[in-house]
């Protein structure tokens, strides 16, 4: 007789993190909101240490991808949260608006690889991940161009994909339910 454990599924958890994290980042992108200490912590917390403990947990279900991209956007909010505060703080200057670019530039392209990988997965999956491509990608154009409409199309863009992560999560937590 074999006993199999039955472990709960971290994906909510992951996806929330991601989700809500993005939703309110994005009210600031869009210019609804101003940058505040509520996006940071949900930034460092939330989006960050949340996700990277969902990604370990997908680690133990045999979920690759789960890990790779929970731990992985987990230490983006976490690093993304450092960009601002450190520099704040006068622990080290600010990033060129460059290398923010090229910061963003190079999330966009690890998130295609991720998109690729959805192309066998839900539809939901191709759509977070296919609208966080287009996300890190206008975000980097503003701030390659400077020019603010980037940053403005881009903040209703990530809301779409974070309401997106939303969705997902919401519906794998009640799907897990009944």
């Amino acid at each position: 007789m074999t006993s199999e454990k039955s472990y709960a599924n971290p994906g909510p958890l992951g996806l929330m993190g991601f989700g809500m994290t993005t939703v309110l980042l994005n009210l600031h992108n869009a210019g609804l909101v101003s940058m505040g200490s509520a996006i940071l912590a949900m930034g460092i917390i939330f989006g960050g240490t949340a996700q990277i403990f969902a990604g370990i947990l997908e680690f133990f279900k045999g979920n690759t991808f789960g890990l790779t991209a929970f731990t992985s956007y987990g230490a983006f909010w976490i690093s993304f949260v450092l960009l601002i505060v450190l520099p704040h703080f006068g622990v080290i200057p600010a990033s060129s608006p460059a290398l923010i670019g090229s910061y963003l530039t190079i999330w966009g392209l690890f998130t295609a690889i991720l998109f690729v990988a959805t192309l066998k997965a839900s539809r939901e999956l191709q759509v977070i991940f296919s609208t966080l491509v287009i996300l890190f990608l206008l975000l980097a154009a503003g701030e390659f161009t400077g020019l603010p409409i980037f940053g403005t199309i881009a903040g209703y863009e990530g809301l779409f994909c974070g309401f997106s992560a939303i969705y997902l999560a919401g519906k794998e937590l009640l799907h897990a339910q009944g």
